[in-house]
């Protein structure tokens, strides 16, 4: 099983960027962290990367249910949302793979939350 569920899109990558935190919305996730990691590595390391972009995603319905179940799940959220240019007219959009993550909680009640936000996650990318 891939720890991940991807997508390239014919679109630019900010028109991606963009398109991929409108989506999300619809399926009650909001962003609440944004890593420019390209822009990160280049200031603290001088490398150079094309442009790449971490949205830390977020469902308060889905987090507080998680939470409330076993505390430390913090550790995993948000669910993060990589936008990554390929070309001028391309990009890869990737987000965690929920099943694969939450193997490592390894509880049973989390299955239908797993389950629910699997299902989420597979859409919004099929969508793209």
């Amino acid at each position: 099983m891939k720890y991940y569920l991807s997508k390239t899109i014919k679109l630019g990558f900010n028109e991606s960027v963009e398109k991929v935190t409108n989506e999300l919305k619809k399926y009650g996730f909001g962003i609440v962290t944004t890593l420019d990691a390209d822009k990160v590595l280049k200031e603290k390391i001088g490398a150079d990367l094309k442009p790449y972009k971490i949205l830390g995603a977020c469902n308060p319905n889905f987090a507080f249910q998680a939470i409330t179940n076993e505390p430390m799940i913090g550790t995993l959220l948000p669910c993060n949302v990589l936008v990554r240019y390929i070309d001028e007219n391309h990009t890869e959009v990737s987000a965690i793979n929920p099943q694969s993550m939450f193997q490592l909680v390894g509880k049973d009640e989390f299955k239908p939350i797993v389950e629910h936000v699997q299902k989420t996650f597979e859409e919004f990318i099929d969508m793209l």
